[in-house]
């Protein structure tokens, strides 16, 4: 991959820091804005706080800071764009309107891709007046440490921007996925809130409380994960041991087509998880800081783990 492309990213929060530092350390010279001056200016200390959890020396921080250049608007950020990543809050109106002013101003070559969770892409980009260079490309949080990104095509996407995106990612040492139907949720998430969706249910009837539906998933199935994937596994143990258990247990699990009303309340009465203090469980801040740190620190071991 030519290392002398320049990448834009539109969003300079969450996301769309991690996108610019994962680009940026890759090589890339990256163009970012936010239309908050704030984000702007403290776009550099997030970065290098980012690096830094990350295990990066001062040295080579100051080295991607240098392939890092902040824009006050998006026409600057994307004039000479090979690709756009826009990296907004998940309001469809918002995306749309960024595209727009994206396409008025980016090279007519530029592939744009939208960083979103679940919403459709198809919706996000049907304005576009080129819309064969457009796709999705969904960064898992923390981006910069997270390896997955799904590619989203719809039904206009060209195969040579998914190619080219999927290149751009692996290069920067992602682990592209193509999702080659946009349905909400892509990939992951679908699978992540079939989970959820029955970890409430467990909750919500009865069967145990909070603590236990996470201690199981930590201390059982969840330790395999990240090494052997379900289907991986349902061959392990066999695809007849695997139909056997889904004729017993598939009938009994929770299937409403609706958010449950237990998750439903817990929101409505303000308990909205550790950012609150409360949700399925309480949180003192110390606490939800120490899972956070957690989490990092977890990452971290096992992404050398993994490289081993």
């Amino acid at each position: 991959m030519n290392k002398n492309l320049q990448i834009a990213v539109i969003g300079a929060g969450l996301m769309g820091h991690g996108i610019a530092l994962t680009l940026a350390r890759a090589g890339q010279y990256v163009a970012i804005t936010d239309p908050m001056p704030e984000a702007r200016a403290a776009l550099p200390q997030r970065v290098t706080e980012s690096l830094r959890l990350m295990g990066e020396d001062d040295d080579r921080i100051v080295k991607i800071l240098k392939k890092i250049e902040i824009f006050d608007n998006i026409q600057g950020a994307v004039q000479n764009a090979f690709a756009v990543f826009e990296a907004a809050p998940e309001k469809l109106t918002l995306k749309q309107a960024i595209f727009a002013e994206v396409e008025a101003h980016a090279p007519e070559t530029a592939i744009l891709a939208s960083n979103t969770s679940v919403m459709p892409i198809t919706q996000i980009m049907q304005g576009l007046r080129l819309k064969h260079r457009a796709l999705g490309t969904h960064w898992w949080n923390p981006p910069h440490m997270i390896p997955l990104v799904e590619v989203i095509r719809t039904e206009w996407t060209d195969a040579a921007a998914m190619d080219q995106m999927v290149a751009l990612l692996a290069d920067a040492g992602k682990t592209p996925v193509r999702v080659e139907k946009d349905v909400p949720g892509f990939i992951g998430n679908r699978l992540q809130h079939a989970l959820w969706r029955e970890a409430i249910s467990l909750v919500e009837r009865g069967i145990c409380d909070a603590e236990s539906v996470d201690t199981v998933v930590k201390s059982c199935f969840g330790r395999r994960l990240s090494v052997l994937g379900p289907l991986e596994n349902a061959d392990l143990v066999g695809t007849d041991l695997t139909l056997d258990i889904h004729n017993t247990v598939l009938a009994d699990l929770e299937d409403r087509g609706a958010p449950s009303p237990y998750l439903e309340r817990l929101v409505a009465e303000g308990r909205l998880g550790m950012k609150s203090g409360q949700g399925f469980r309480d949180w003192t801040p110390e606490e939800a800081a120490k899972v956070r740190n957690r989490v990092t620190t977890h990452l971290r071991k096992l992404e050398t783990i993994l490289k081993d």
